[in-house]
């Protein structure tokens, strides 16, 4: 899990134009490195001035990320999705993944834009686009990649130039939002994108799941009674869960506990009371898991992680 990947070397083909105003415009909103918020919720810019040294593990909401500029890696269970401009890779639900920045420097940054999806407005979206109902596709990764076209990317330049005034961000961006979805829906991953807002897809009764498990990572999970929730059998949900997300139910509970753990010893919280307060009952397991998960035990992990705040 912890094997960093190998870089990547540089493409030779010239970036369109579309390109190359997204990577001007995240640029722009990006002072440094990190994820920035901008003016309409869900609608982010990313930026990192060096390949990454260690893999950085967390929590991946459901999203688009379109690479402007540089590549990275994130890695799922034992899978690796490598992206590199103008590719995209989409979250169908919330994933813990561990992530690298494989090209970036300071003259040329990985630059990334990122809109989170929202299911709702998935599901009445592709009722406009789709009022037959949408192409029917196999269920499987919650995470996939796919080229981003130049409407898709023009799409996202505009969003991003609409960030520079609050007003243009409330009245317009949401319109752009819209456009951008409705370009996806239409696309090949269309089919994919749309059992995100499908109230009957095996994808979105494991979001169900999935949003349970982190409303309550620090209590007992019971199979029988997640699974009658979203309306399977015991044994659909197990197989539908690994399908979707490459863990069982019971592994991605372990890996948000630990994730919360690591996140709570960065404030400042001892390694002890971190892994009880996530729902550790034995202090030596609480050790091995992490370090099975994050490379270090807690003890050796938690001064670096409170020097990096």
């Amino acid at each position: 899990m912890n094997k960093l990947a190998e870089p990547l070397d540089e493409p030779g083909a010239a970036a369109g134009p579309a390109l190359s105003r997204l990577a001007d415009l995240l640029r722009a909103h990006t002072p440094a490195d990190g994820s920035f918020e901008l003016g309409l919720p869900g609608v982010h810019a990313i930026r990192a001035s060096r390949p990454s040294t260690d893999l950085v593990h967390g929590l991946q909401g459901s999203s688009v990320c379109i690479v402007a500029q540089g590549a990275k890696t994130v890695l799922l269970g034992g899978e690796a999705y490598t992206y590199d401009a103008p590719r995209m890779l989409v979250f169908s639900v919330d994933l813990p993944v561990a992530a690298q920045v494989l090209r970036a420097s300071p003259a040329r940054p990985y630059l990334c834009f990122r809109l989170d999806l929202d299911p709702q407005r998935v599901a009445d979206l592709t009722l406009k686009v789709y009022p037959g109902g949408p192409p029917r596709e196999r269920e499987g990764r919650a995470v996939y990649l796919a080229q981003a076209g130049n409407a898709i990317v023009d799409a996202a330049s505009r969003l991003m130039a609409l960030m520079d005034d609050p007003l243009d961000a409330a009245l317009l961006a949401p319109l752009v939002v819209d456009e951008m979805l409705i370009r996806l829906l239409r696309s090949p991953i269309g089919g994919r994108l749309a059992q995100i807002g499908q109230a009957d897809s095996g994808t979105h009764r494991i979001a169900r799941a999935v949003h349970w498990i982190r409303d309550h990572y620090d209590q007992p999970v019971s199979i029988d009674d997640l699974a009658g929730m979203v309306h399977m059998s015991a044994s659909t949900l197990h197989q539908h869960f690994k399908s979707v997300t490459s863990m069982s139910p019971l592994q991605y509970q372990k890996v948000l506990r630990l994730h919360e753990a690591r996140r709570l010893m960065a404030t400042g919280l001892g390694a002890s009371a971190a892994g009880g307060r996530v729902g550790y009952v034995s202090a030596s397991q609480f050790s091995r898991e992490y370090a099975r998960l994050f490379g270090n035990a807690p003890s050796r992990d938690m001064p670096r992680l409170q020097n990096a705040v």
